[in-house]
């Protein structure tokens, strides 16, 4: 597999920061069939963090820095995680500046810190990331960016949709990078980690097949999510449309005009549940069923991040997607 120069992983006798190493001394043995001095390290947010412990099983450990309820791109860190991610064995991240705090550390650990293994999880998919403006948003084709800001030194890439993650093919092209970079980081286990990733693509083609299963026999071919639109990759994939009044930019607010032409679809397409994405508001989803013929809202998830339930449920993104998105789509398309 081909890697961008963020993907391929160096390893070197760089040293740690005095302060990140004494705050962390005491993670110097590996994880249970761990190999000496592989313990593992950080992701940027719930569903690299998922994906590298599904792959590095027992043989290392990966944490998530975002705190429960919040999705990671647009999340900033504390001043204190870069030093604690400079003193793991490897940072696993979307080179990709809705994540551009990421980027910045990704960059800082390249240059100065060389003992720590960078995995950008995009390498393999990047040609295949749709526009902020793609064709399956709405007329307005507003994208809720200002790309000529400079805000974050990364304005080549601000169009680009990071929610690559939610089409499960390019999931599992993700976990085949995530796998083929810890092996490189720890070669002892490489064998281990592609065929975790190996099994774990199985498990992922159920859910491609799924959304396949909900394309072919929808009732309809549009759906309606009252809020910003983190789908635009299943669409693409499947050939299905969410109608969403707001977009795919989170920035965007609906006008009335918008939500007045988003309950005429509703009633004209004869749908009863409008999704609603579980980390934002309920209250666009409820105005849409109260002054239309629908009769129920539905939480999807963008499989970002997740919540206190979730976790006491043992959910991960694979539970995100079959327990979560596929019933609620299947419902949105008239399946149910």
């Amino acid at each position: 597999m081909t890697h961008s120069r963020r993907s391929v992983l160096k390893r070197g006798a760089g040293l740690v920061a005095a302060g990140a190493a004494a705050s962390l001394a005491g993670c110097s043995s590996a994880p249970d069939g761990g190999s000496a001095g592989f313990d593992g390290g950080y992701t940027a947010f719930f569903t690299l963090t998922d994906w590298a412990n599904e792959v590095a099983a027992d043989r290392a450990s990966f944490e998530d820095p975002v705190e429960v309820g919040r999705l990671g791109h647009g999340w900033t860190p504390d001043g204190t995680l870069a030093a604690e991610v400079a003193s793991t064995d490897a940072f696993v991240y979307l080179d990709s500046p809705e994540f551009a705090w990421a980027q910045d550390l990704a960059e800082t650990l390249e240059a100065d810190y060389d003992s720590v293994a960078v995995v950008d999880a995009l390498a393999g998919v990047e040609d295949d990331l749709l526009d902020w403006d793609h064709s399956h948003d709405e007329e307005s084709g507003e994208d809720g960016h200002d790309e000529e800001s400079g805000e974050d030194g990364h304005d080549d890439d601000r169009q680009h949709d990071p929610h690559v993650w939610v089409d499960p093919v390019f999931a599992a092209t993700m976990v085949e990078t995530i796998a083929t970079g810890l092996g490189e980081a720890d070669p002892e286990n490489a064998d281990a980690y592609a065929d975790n990733a190996a099994a774990y693509a199985e498990e992922l083609d159920a859910v491609d097949s799924a959304f396949q299963s909900i394309a072919e026999s929808a009732d309809r071919d549009v759906a309606v999510i009252a809020g910003h639109n983190s789908f635009q990759y299943l669409e693409a994939r499947y050939g299905f449309r969410l109608h969403s009044p707001v977009g795919v930019s989170p920035q965007n607010e609906p006008s009335q005009s918008e939500i007045a032409d988003t309950i005429e679809l509703v009633n004209s397409e004869g749908i009863d549940t409008v999704l609603y994405d579980r980390f934002e508001s309920t209250t666009l989803a409820e105005t849409i069923v109260e002054n239309s013929d629908a009769t129920e809202t539905r939480a999807v998830t963008p499989a970002g991040g997740t919540t206190e339930e979730w976790n006491d449920a043992d959910y991960g993104y694979l539970e995100q997607m079959t327990e979560i998105n596929v019933p609620a789509f299947e419902r949105a398309f008239g399946l149910k």
